[in-house]
């Protein structure tokens, strides 16, 4: 969908991250939601029990603020946790332990390129609270709805990246997101895992006259879970806002939900403003003073960060801005290249690269890579680049060999040992499937002598599929041409 070029985008991300801690944010429960039985894991605090009181993780604060430092955002020395009054099933004690007007950071930025342009968004702050349980809905008993509550992920850290609504297209959403995602990853603060919830994205959307400086109606989406369906929700929601007003309507600010089967978005709420939340500040936690000297101890624990390590990918390993954008978009896809690179013998970069790019993205999605694991080991990727740059196997055999790596594990080398897949380059068979294929094909090797080139790419085939692809390629066509003469100008 296109928005009318009379107007202009205008969208903000909320983007949830939960900390990779071993216990929750206020309480010594473990963080392990997923995997653990319903309600397991909670406690008089994380209950919110009568009498029970809240205890700061500083491990949660910590990364809080190494985040803040990577988004370039100034960190107070002063600050403070509030209580965020609402009331639903999965929140135990009837508010969220969250931070209101002194968060833990402030004033960031974030810079990306799109499409070769570049782009910054400024970062509003970073700020940490507590996750909520979670609600599963379990259709109908005795004729009415029902719905089971898990309070595992209550009290989970969680830290809130509140970007300025300085985006102004999908493309530019989306790019961002990837971007901010990646520097989670590298930081080691989150694992970038958005099907199951431990990375969420809210965006705020409006629009208004192309030339305008006053916002329009904002509206929040919810419950996107890839990079793709914040692309899609966006681009929607723009839409959807230019025809309401091109066919009259008036917008108004609500909280809709993305149906990614349907690719619509719905109408879940009105919007809430922060006064219907009641802040005020935690009575049961002291505020925190974050002195110069833990900010500085802090920053000397980040790691090199996305924008940097795509700067030393071009420099040291000559790629390109885009194929290093690419690579460095996922912290485990830019490891799995470089260990690729450096593994016992090595591989070109370059050859690294492409494969990763091409062929190991179609076979997995680079996004997959961070959940499930890299589809093949780095060494036997640069063993298989090994096998096809010393012509032992063809390009197109070690594509083949590439999906039989992946399902079985084991190493090109040893699939090519137990197959007898090595490409033929001795003269004697070579020249025999040669001879045959011409004796085969009378015509079409008449026709390349007539002065027909493509003739010459069919007995190649042939040659290739009489050998199972085992033929060298280039001494087929070099054979080829001495039997049958050099054929036309350019053939």
């Amino acid at each position: 969908m296109a928005i009318a070029t009379r107007y202009q985008a205008v969208i903000g991300l909320e983007v949830h991250a939960q900390i990779l801690t071993h216990s929750k944010m206020f309480c010594g429960c473990s963080t392990d939601y997923l995997t653990a039985p319903p309600n397991a894991n909670t406690c008089p605090v994380c209950l919110a029990l009568p009498g029970s009181l809240p205890v700061i993780n500083r491990k949660a604060v910590e990364a809080t603020i190494r985040t803040a430092l990577a988004l370039n955002c100034e960190i107070p020395e002063f600050t403070k946790f509030d209580r965020k009054n609402y009331f639903y099933p999965d929140l135990p004690k009837g508010y969220q332990i969250s931070q209101y007007d002194l968060p833990l950071s402030r004033n960031g930025r974030l810079e990306f390129e799109v499409n070769g342009e570049p782009r910054r968004c400024g970062i509003t702050r970073v700020h940490l609270e507590e996750d909520t349980g979670k609600l599963l809905h379990a259709g109908e008993i005795h004729r009415a709805q029902s719905s089971l509550v898990n309070l595992n992920r209550a009290g989970v850290p969680l830290m809130e990246i509140v970007g300025e609504p300085d985006l102004r297209s999908a493309d530019e959403a989306r790019e961002y997101f990837t971007r901010l995602r990646a520097i989670l990853q590298y930081a080691g603060i989150n694992n970038g895992d958005m099907e199951s919830g431990q990375l969420r994205c809210d965006a705020n959307v409006s629009i208004r006259p192309e030339g305008s400086t006053t916002y329009g109606t904002k509206v929040e989406i919810k419950n996107m879970n890839s990079f793709r369906s914040v692309h899609r929700a966006i681009e929607f929601e723009i839409e959807r806002q230019v025809q309401v007003l091109e066919s009259g309507g008036a917008l108004v600010q609500e909280t809709r939900g993305w149906n990614d089967p349907k690719g619509v978005t719905v109408s879940q709420r009105s919007k809430e403003y922060a006064h219907d939340y009641r802040y005020f500040p935690e009575p049961d936690l002291p505020p925190l003073v974050v002195t110069r000297g833990w900010v500085e101890e802090i920053r000397r624990t980040l790691p090199e960060l996305p924008a940097a390590r795509r700067a030393r990918f071009v420099s040291q390993f000559e790629l390109s801005i885009y194929d290093a954008t690419l690579l460095t978009s996922s912290k485990t896809v830019a490891d799995f290249f470089e260990q690729a690179v450096r593994a016992d013998g090595g591989a070109p970069p370059k050859a690294v690269a492409n494969w990763i790019l091409g062929d190991l993205s179609r076979i997995r999605g680079t996004e997959a890579w961070d959940t499930a694991g890299a589809p093949l080991s780095p060494a036997h990727l640069a063993q298989l680049i090994r096998l096809i740059d010393s012509g032992t196997i063809s390009g197109k055999m070690g594509k083949d060999l590439l999906g039989q790596a992946v399902a079985s594990g084991k190493a090109p080398q040893d699939l090519v040992a137990e197959q007898g897949l090595s490409q033929v380059t001795g003269e004697d068979q070579l020249g025999a499937w040669v001879d045959q294929v011409i004796a085969e094909n009378a015509k079409s090797s008449q026709d390349f002598k007539g002065g027909k080139p493509q003739a010459l790419g069919f007995l190649v085939g042939q040659v290739m599929k009489l050998s199972k692809g085992r033929a060298n390629p280039e001494r087929v066509n070099a054979l080829l041409r001495e039997r049958l003469g050099p054929g036309p100008p350019n053939g």
